[in-house]
């Protein structure tokens, strides 16, 4: 009498490799759009950070030149008042320094500084207010 050995092979079947992979390529699809935009929002926001900087080196180049408003702008002299020089648009924008008075601006469309962020930093909560 012969017996019969049965023999299984372990692995996984092409169903189940399908479903893993529609797995992951779904989850992919909603995790991509969402490294894209925290990286583009952070080189924005780096390029604010640096835009802040220019404009505090503009002031502080100004006020020792004794330049008034609308005055033009020397880059390389107030480059020498930002710590490591000119700084560079992490999105690869240009900076323009413009006239005292005006806040800097970057080439790249949504890098901009506005009259608010350029105002000074407050320290501490609950400040008081004048007399």
């Amino acid at each position: 009498m012969q017996t019969k050995t049965i023999v299984q092979k372990s692995g996984f079947t092409l169903v189940e490799i399908m479903i893993v992979v529609a797995i992951i390529g779904l989850l992919a699809a909603v995790a991509i759009p969402n490294f894209v935009k925290a990286r583009q929002t952070a080189q924005r926001n780096a390029c604010i950070v640096n835009l802040k900087q220019i404009d505090g080196a503009k002031e502080q180049w100004a006020l020792e030149t004794k330049k008034a408003p609308g005055a033009p702008s020397v880059d390389a002299e107030i480059d020498a008042y930002i710590k490591g020089g000119r700084p560079v648009c992490p999105a690869s924008g240009v900076y323009t320094y413009g006239a005292i008075g005006e806040n800097p601006t970057c080439s790249v469309a949504t890098h901009t500084l506005t009259p608010a962020a350029a105002g000074p930093i407050a320290v501490g909560a609950g400040a008081a207010a004048g007399p």
